[in-house]
């Protein structure tokens, strides 16, 4: 899912994408999420939620940094 909003251009992730990019489970990244040490979900809808991509990279790029 893509948000464009004027120059800013913002990619959703879903569930399922998110688990593709950083091969986590749903319940440790949802653990992860409580701890503070991966990126917050956002509320889409009532049964719905992503994750902002750029946030994720980051997340991956400073996991990455610290090898």
């Amino acid at each position: 899912m893509l948000f464009n909003h004027g120059d800013i251009v913002m990619r959703i992730l879903s569930k399922l994408q998110l688990k593709k990019l950083v091969l986590y489970s749903p319940q440790h990244v949802a653990r992860l999420e409580k701890a503070g040490k991966f990126p917050k979900r956002i509320q889409l809808g009532p049964n719905r939620v992503g994750w902002v991509e750029s946030e994720v990279l980051d997340w991956l790029q400073s996991r990455l940094d610290n090898r």
